[in-house]
């Protein structure tokens, strides 16, 4: 059975990460997170008991830390989930992305290069650092053309910023050091167990309480939405057959504008909460004065990735979504408790 040491996993992505690994077997796995407000041990009570699933609290800037769970556990890989990841709240405080996603992802990379070097001769090539990103790092497309593995980084926030150099240390580590490292570059991700300050729980949340949908701007900006699960699906395919030293883009072919979204989401709580008077709640939507540096469109080619790794997504943005709001419709006691009083839905990066 094979050992990874997950970071970040019981944040939104890496909590469903560890949730599908662990339910697909095969797999043990150590979870080290610093449980940060968007992280909670809620997301893992299903597997609160598994003897497969380590849970450590901790930050992968403590080096002493990771090196203790390497020397310990003996990882077969590394997958870094692990991140400051909301725009609003870098522009609000950027010192803590720097800290967390450039300053913590160089120490988990010095960690994990001493440990890979003491391994001996098969284990160095059999393991392997995966590093998740984002698309953000690109910067912001005209309406047309997608994102590449090629494409020249230009971050426009606080957070891009961080993730771009962070992405740029796992290359270094690659080419420096020979470290067998993967990066992943995904699309906006939505799905169960996501934090309620991100626009999709966000919105499904204040369309039940019958409270101001806040959309930035016009409502134009446009993104590719990704199914968590489908994500996870192809981190697990990139770390199963991935070329080390590789980027691989994920993305779920579904550029939709923001205000579209936001639509569909109204109609589907609509269809499942109607309310007393056949009323629809798009009345709720307001228009709000638009983010900074708000990039206009995102959208990736995942072309590599479906070529090289037969990966593609199985949920369509449409299925995706209504099982994202089926889902939280029937979670409403896990959004109250990780909704703990430190955020309750008020804007943020305003400044």
């Amino acid at each position: 059975m094979k050992t990874l040491l997950v970071t970040g996993g019981a944040g939104f992505i890496g909590g469903n990460f560890v949730l599908g690994t662990i339910a697909a077997g095969g797999c043990r796995i150590v979870n080290l997170d610093k449980l940060t407000y968007a992280g909670n041990l809620d997301t893992l009570a299903a597997v609160a008991d598994d003897p497969r699933h380590v849970f450590v609290r901790g930050d992968i800037g403590d080096r002493a830390l990771v090196e203790r769970l390497l020397a310990e556990h003996r990882p077969d890989a590394i997958v870094n989930f692990a991140a400051e990841s909301h725009v609003d709240r870098s522009i609000d405080g950027p010192a803590a992305f720097v800290q967390t996603n450039v300053v913590g992802t160089l120490a988990l990379l010095e960690a994990a290069l001493g440990y890979w070097r003491a391994l001996d001769e098969a284990g160095r090539a059999a393991f392997r650092f995966l590093h998740v990103s984002t698309d953000e790092v690109y910067g912001s497309l005209g309406p047309t053309g997608r994102f590449t593995e090629e494409t020249p980084y230009a971050p426009n926030s606080p957070y891009s910023a961080s993730k771009a150099a962070s992405d740029h240390l796992v290359r270094a580590f690659h080419h420096t050091y020979g470290l067998p490292t993967l990066t992943t570059n995904c699309s906006n991700n939505y799905g169960p167990y996501q934090f309620p300050e991100k626009l999709v729980p966000l919105m499904i949340g204040k369309a039940l309480r019958g409270e101001s949908l806040p959309v930035y701007g016009d409502g134009r900006n446009v993104r590719d939405w990704l199914y968590v699960e489908d994500h996870c699906e192809a981190i697990r395919r990139v770390l199963e057959a991935g070329r080390p030293g590789e980027v691989y883009n994920v993305g779920g072919d579904a550029e939709r504008e923001n205000i579209e979204v936001v639509r569909r989401i109204l109609a589907l709580v609509d269809q499942r909460r109607p309310l007393p008077d056949g009323a629809t709640r798009e009345g709720l939507i307001t228009y709000v004065k638009d983010r900074p540096g708000h990039d206009r469109r995102y959208a990736i080619d995942a072309s590599k990735i479906q070529r090289e790794l037969g990966w593609r997504p199985r949920e369509s943005f449409e299925s995706g979504l209504a099982r994202t709001v089926d889902w939280y419709l029937a979670n409403a006691a896990w959004v109250a408790r990780v909704t703990d009083g430190s955020y309750r839905g008020e804007r943020l990066g305003a400044a």
